[in-house]
């Protein structure tokens, strides 16, 4: 199936040499090759083993590709061409050595430093600027989906949920197809069944992101589809609290910024270019002090051990009581559960490779024991394809939809979604972990 519109030549599986699996995704791994003709490492995401050609999977991948191209510059993924293997094909992307926001924040146990918090709100805005002049929405921004390279520059990818956006929804009973995404970032108009994506939307993603970079947390970490569902449209949002505005100069106005993007009115949220206008001017504030604080985090991810890790991140304050009255505090009671049910559990730290292992030792006793698997499927998020999540879904008992989730997305999703399947297992269920030796 040829890719529409691609004009590079394809990449054939022999010009690639020093293969490395870095991710999967719902319907696509991704690997990191050497081409031996350009000399230079590559990225490439080919479909999982087992979907067919001219299937829905394969057409969202080459409509992922040509999204890429049209919106290709300095803060979008670049992509090279197409991968021609046999029988697999793929996009040949771009390789970012530093992984995704998402990785940056979880090595350094909290937030970069303010001028490179700055730099990437003002880079995303950048990139999601483009996108939206293009005629394109991201519709599925976060900070995974957030690369970075060397110098710790970003650029946005996964462009498996892109499409052709508008500013208002269609009015011509044209759908532009189902919500898709991940729950934590939407607006709470998408929850809605009759939704139809607008730009708007992105904007709302963004303003979720930047709490993440500024505050260094996951949003709602406790909360699952269902709570999340029916308290964004009440108007919960991530916690301002952790936020000490005196702490760097224009976080406040970063943090107006991110409020009015979450607006529960979509036609009040800014624009991207809107955005810019303020991004613009709060990293110029602290431009020089990029390359330093570049440094220092290359410094600290390159050497874990070290123990200067509380000299570089922006340690947020102690969350202050809430207000009764305040929906920012309807998600704390979840908080709080999630970890009172951690207690006791062991926390000795486990390498990808080995709760892949455990979830395939164990893999008899966790069909029998896993109650919460609904849960634990959309913590999984894009790793579950939306064919694979209906099916585990209709099961009827906890134990047919576990053994559909093995054998729908752990048996051919490899290493790290078994691990992501581990830690959220760990979440939900952390004495049946603990009790079989996790």
């Amino acid at each position: 199936m040829a890719l529409l519109g691609h004009k590079s030549e394809p990449v054939l599986e022999e010009s690639l040499e020093r293969w490395e699996s870095v991710g999967s995704g719902g319907f696509g791994r991704v690997y990191k090759a050497r081409h031996k003709d350009w000399g230079f490492d590559v990225a490439v995401k080919i479909l999982h083993d087992g979907v067919c050609p001219l299937l829905p999977e394969e057409r969202a991948l080459f409509e992922e590709a040509n999204h890429m191209e049209k919106a290709s510059c300095e803060f979008v993924l670049r992509v090279y061409g197409i991968y021609q293997g046999c029988p697999k094909q793929g996009i040949v992307m771009e390789f970012m050595g530093r992984g995704s926001v998402q990785s940056l924040l979880e090595g350094l146990g909290g937030p970069p430093p303010w001028p490179l918090v700055f730099r990437l709100a003002h880079q995303v805005a950048l990139g999601m600027n483009f996108l939206h002049s293009r005629n394109l929405m991201h519709h599925d921004l976060k900070p995974s989906n957030v690369l970075l390279n060397d110098d710790l520059n970003a650029k946005l990818a996964d462009f498996g949920l892109c499409r052709v956006s508008t500013s208002a929804p269609n009015r011509n009973g044209e759908t532009t197809g189902g919500i898709g995404g991940s729950y934590k970032f939407m607006p709470p108009e998408a929850f809605e069944v009759s939704y139809e994506p607008v730009r708007a939307f992105d904007s709302y993603s963004y303003g979720v992101l930047l709490w993440s970079i500024v505050t260094g947390k996951e949003p709602y970490p406790a909360a699952n589809y269902s709570l999340v569902a029916l308290k964004i449209p009440l108007g919960d949002r991530p916690l301002l609290q952790w936020i000490d505005q005196g702490k760097a100069e224009g976080l406040k106005e970063l943090t107006d910024l991110m409020r009015s993007c979450w607006d529960a009115d979509p036609s009040k949220r800014p624009t991207f270019k809107e955005c810019l206008r303020v991004t613009e001017n709060l990293f110029s504030k602290h431009k020089k002090g990029v390359h330093d604080a570049v440094h220092q985090v290359l410094t600290r991810l390159d050497s874990p051990n070290s123990d200067h890790h509380s000299n570089i991140i922006n340690t947020p304050p102690q969350t202050p009581e809430q207000p009764h009255d305040s929906v920012d505090g309807r998600f704390k009671e979840a908080k709080i559960t999630s970890i009172k049910v951690s207690d006791g559990v062991s926390t000795r730290q486990l390498s990808v490779a080995d709760k892949a292992k455990f979830v395939d030792d164990k893999r008899a006793e966790l069909i029998q024991a896993v109650s919460e698997v609904m849960s634990i499927t959309e913590e999984l998020g894009d790793m579950v394809h939306g064919e694979a999540y209906s099916e585990i879904e209709a099961k009827q008992t906890s134990q047919e939809k576990m053994r559909a989730l093995y054998l729908r997305t752990l048996r051919s999703g490899g290493e790290t979604v078994k691990a992501a399947f581990y830690d959220a297992l760990k979440k939900h269920h952390p004495k049946t972990v603990e009790r079989l030796g996790g």
